[in-house]
């Protein structure tokens, strides 16, 4: 759901998923590549919200702000499923994990990995390449390029996703039995812990 508001209507570049069950309201501002899941809330009636190219929203986040405020999400910043930014800034190929908390004002450096649940306090500064968890969330240590090059191949999957969605995401009846020889997804991509051993 694409929603004007004040006047203002979102910008979606044409390369860009916004899933029809996702709401996107006003002053949105979205790049190339973009995959927004279904659930995912992204309201730009008080202040603007910018997310740059190959940005991935997954399912039930939410992206907004105090009023007057404008916000970016920057390139390959990957948002996990039910996390919450709330008038802060996502640096470039960030990972926020699933059901994160980033309140306002706040400043997630490039590179940088949120731990899933981790909760970042208002006016939070995290420099470039911040392994960042718990509540109050704390850099524990620095993110090294192997964290980096893996969390890398895994928003390019989800840079993928809006192409895939628009050739074959189509609204079904269900199947009432598993047909014969019923195809799996492949595994190319593993989890942390499975990609170390």
């Amino acid at each position: 759901m694409i929603y004007e508001f004040n006047s203002l209507k979102p910008v979606i570049h044409p390369t860009a998923f916004i899933h029809p069950l996702a709401a996107v309201t006003g002053d949105v501002i979205i790049g190339k590549d973009v995959y927004v899941g279904p659930g995912a809330a992204i309201r730009g009636d008080w202040g603007r919200i910018v997310i740059e190219d190959g940005c991935n929203v997954q399912e039930n986040c939410t992206i907004h702000m105090f009023p007057g405020i404008t916000i970016t999400l920057k390139e390959s910043a990957h948002i996990g499923h039910g996390a919450i930014v709330h008038g802060a800034n996502i640096g470039k190929n960030v990972l926020v994990g699933m059901n994160a908390v980033i309140m306002d004002n706040s400043e997630i450096g490039d590179e940088s990995i949120v731990g899933a649940l981790s909760f970042i306090k208002a006016d939070s500064v995290f420099e470039k390449r911040s392994l960042i968890v718990g509540n109050p969330a704390k850099k524990i240590k620095e993110v090294s390029d192997e964290m980096i090059a893996w969390k890398t191949e895994g928003t390019k999957l989800y840079q993928q996703l809006p192409q895939e969605c628009f050739e074959t995401l189509k609204e079904c009846e269900p199947l009432r039995s598993v047909e014969p020889n019923r195809p799996i997804a492949s595994a190319a991509y593993k989890t942390w812990n499975e990609s170390k051993k």
